[in-house]
């Protein structure tokens, strides 16, 4: 274990700072504009560093410094499901979208300032393809031309380590020229089965009175999907089958993998139905198994509405593919880190 300071920017609930907390990082500074995460982020780590809330509102030079910059910075304007909202409604996205299509930027300046040892950032596979490349062209040139360090990055698929296909690209980058490789990446060998996730709903899990019963430990009726959402989807997919389109609703039993969980995962659950037997209807994941498939322990506190945490959990990241990354990327940030702040 190593110990070292960090940042975290755009920083959700929290996940990628799990990672990095796991190698024996201290953070620093944190900034996150969503009332709701923020609520969940501090409920879990507490408020012991610097918290803001809009990035681009605060000087670069007041940022502390650190050797570490970690930042998922926002999603939607690189994304598929994103650009095609967006260009349906006759919005520009990407660099050019006006609210947070620049927010790499900000990361950029923050690294301009204060020249960490390192940086991890992380968004969407399609960032890569984004603008037939162009985006990621920037992107890469700004952070190795302009600021001068050593980029890597790879598209990583959470399957390895929770049973939920969920490609990300990861981008990290070293002040000082390394032998860095994802060579030394740890990628378990056995990919797991949703069973590891679910609610057993055989008594020998406690029933929490949230999302399962007390007692029986059944998970609520709530979260079964009623008859007529069900018939909906059912007939929606049929409706998109016949044109020969892909969507649907995504229907698994517990020996199976599912889906990317989205952020709209709260209005339906479709992408992701758990299967309760021939002539039943499926039932949608709790917010606790949402947290599970995304890596999440289950000390995590979920503090906030079941749709705010479909939301949260739906546009973080897998936490144990951060953590395995942050082990790679520790004997580059270990040696000679800035003070760690005495503990509270």
């Amino acid at each position: 274990m190593s110990d070292f300071t960090f940042i975290d920017l755009f920083a959700g609930i929290g996940g990628i700072r799990l990672g990095f907390e796991s190698i024996g990082g201290y953070c620093v500074f944190t900034s996150e504009w969503n009332k709701w995460s923020e609520k969940t982020y501090k409920a879990n780590f507490g408020d012991r560093e610097m918290f803001v809330g809009d990035i681009t509102q605060m000087h670069e030079d007041d940022v502390p410094d650190h050797d570490v910059l970690l930042a998922g910075f926002p999603c939607q304007p690189f994304s598929i499901a994103g650009v095609s909202k967006n260009n349906s409604l006759g919005r520009d996205h990407g660099f050019s979208h006006a609210t947070q299509g620049t927010l790499f930027f900000d990361v950029a300046r923050i690294i301009a300032a204060k020249r960490p040892k390192a940086f991890l950032l992380e968004n969407v596979k399609n960032l890569v393809s984004h603008d037939k490349g162009r985006t990621f062209k920037v992107i890469k040139e700004t952070l190795e031309q302009e600021l001068g360090y050593q980029v890597f990055y790879k598209v990583i698929d959470g399957i390895h380590w929770v049973p939920q296909h969920r490609e990300r690209i990861i981008i990290v980058g070293f002040r000082e020229e390394t032998d860095f490789s994802w060579d030394k990446l740890k990628v378990p060998s056995f990919k797991q089965a949703l069973s590891n996730i679910l609610h057993p709903e055989d008594g020998t899990e406690k029933g929490d009175g949230i999302y399962t019963q007390e007692g029986s430990g059944a998970v609520l009726p709530k979260y079964t999907l009623s008859d007529g959402l069900w018939s909906y989807l059912q007939d929606y997919a049929a409706k998109h089958k016949a044109k020969g389109n892909g969507f649907g609703y995504g229907l698994v039993t517990p020996d199976m993998t599912s889906r990317t969980l989205s952020a709209r995962y709260y209005k339906d659950g479709s992408e992701i139905l758990i299967s309760r037997g021939a002539g039943n209807n499926p039932r949608r994941l709790t917010p606790r198994e949402c947290a599970r498939l995304m890596g999440y322990p289950d000390s995590f506190k979920i503090v906030v509405s079941d749709t705010q945490a479909y939301k949260q959990f739906g546009n973080s990241v897998v936490v144990p593919v951060i953590s395995a990354v942050a082990k790679i990327m520790e004997p580059y940030i270990a040696e000679e880190p800035i003070l760690v702040p005495q503990a509270l």
